[in-house]
């Protein structure tokens, strides 16, 4: 592929954990948009830089306007990934994207984290042709954050809908891949894990769920982290847990209740403040909680899907976000490059592949017993 580049990044020697590749052109707002949020993430991080993905001409003046042009280096891509692009389309007809420009710049050691707005889809397929599957992922996750009563006030939940299949195997790598990122991403020494059910009780659930279930509990010590078993959909916001691990078709379905049921909240919510005068009154008298409610609920400061199980990291934010919404895209991408974060889960991953080829062994020989016995 080839990419022009501007000449505005500094001339000494640049640490990669440093710099972020940025698609511009995946907003639903347009790349003014992502612009404006890469500013409040430069505003507040001195010593990060980007790479820009997109139109040079285009996005020359935009950086120019925020002032950036000191820290952020252009690769210059004239196509754009639609939102509408099926994942074979993206990968025959994407090279000279810039969403395709934001991955290889991962691939190429140029930058830490690979940020974009774009179709999902796409950006799930291009991540894992050009960064290629860790070793012993059969199946990338995406994880998300969800608002929780616990001190972080977040839980991890994953897969929020990379594959809709996933079996026992795929479980046991998203509880790893999940306490992974919560050790890195928020700060949980020892994250609590939990396995979505229909229930709490043992003999609840698919096959693979039990099998699951015995496979995470024994990995608790390899993985550092504490299995607390199977757990409900209403735990999810709990402080029960800090990962929640699921199929992507599960955990698809509860995010968009999820967000769904949130915006259904805000409007009654408002409605309902503005009914009469008096409740206009009270909703004047409450403007202070009013206004940490709305700052703990706001999706914009959770905003950023990881990609989890690929040799390095890529984060899918919200097509609709805002400069806000971005920024703490952003934010989250720069504090996993500086933890390392990409190294530390594929150490993860390797341990979870040899405890399920393990497993797999004991299973086949325990179900030849039985068989023998009959």
């Amino acid at each position: 592929m080839t990419m022009a580049q501007t000449d505005t990044a500094p001339a000494q020697a640049i640490d990669v954990k440093n710099v972020l590749s940025v698609d511009a052109m995946g907003s639903d707002q347009g790349p003014a948009t992502v612009v404006a949020g890469l500013s409040k993430f430069l505003g507040g991080t001195p010593d990060a830089q980007a790479i820009l993905h997109g139109p040079k001409a285009d996005l020359e003046k935009l950086i120019a306007k925020h002032g950036l042009s000191g820290r952020v280096r252009i690769h210059d891509a004239s196509d754009v990934v639609k939102m509408s692009d099926k994942p074979s389309h993206v990968l025959r007809n994407g090279k000279n994207t810039s969403m395709w420009s934001a991955i290889d710049a991962v691939r190429e050691k140029q930058a830490a984290v690979a940020i974009s707005c774009g179709n999902t889809g796409g950006l799930m397929a291009m991540s894992m042709l050009r960064l290629r599957k860790a070793e012993g992922v059969n199946r990338p996750a995406i994880a998300c954050l969800w608002p929780s009563r616990n001190p972080a006030g977040f839980n991890v939940m994953l897969d929020a809908g990379a594959d809709i299949r996933a079996d026992q195997d795929d479980l046991l790598t998203y509880a790893l891949m999940g306490a992974s990122y919560a050790r890195n991403g928020l700060d949980i020494a020892r994250p609590r894990v939990g396995l979505l059910n229909v229930g709490t009780e043992e003999h609840k659930g698919r096959a693979e769920l039990k099998v699951a279930h015995e496979l995470i509990g024994n990995a608790a010590i390899i993985g550092d982290f504490e299995y607390v078993g199977f757990i409900e959909g209403g735990d999810l916001p709990s402080d029960r847990v800090d990962v929640i691990v699921t199929d992507g078709f599960t955990g698809n379905v509860a995010l968009k209740t999820g967000e769904g049921t949130a915006t259904l909240i805000s409007e009654l919510l408002r409605k309902s403040l503005t009914s009469n005068p008096f409740a206009a009154i009270g909703a004047l008298l409450a403007r202070g909680a009013l206004r940490g409610l709305r700052k703990r609920i706001d999706p914009r400061r959770v905003n950023g899907g990881v990609f989890l199980g690929l040799n390095q990291t890529v984060i899918k934010s919200h097509g609709s976000a805002d400069a806000t919404g971005v920024a703490a895209a952003l934010h989250l991408a720069y504090r996993l490059a500086q933890s390392g974060f990409s190294d530390k889960l594929a150490a993860r991953v390797a341990s979870a592949a040899s405890l399920a080829q393990d497993a797999g062994t004991v299973n086949e020989t325990s179900r030849l017993d039985t068989k023998t016995d009959k």
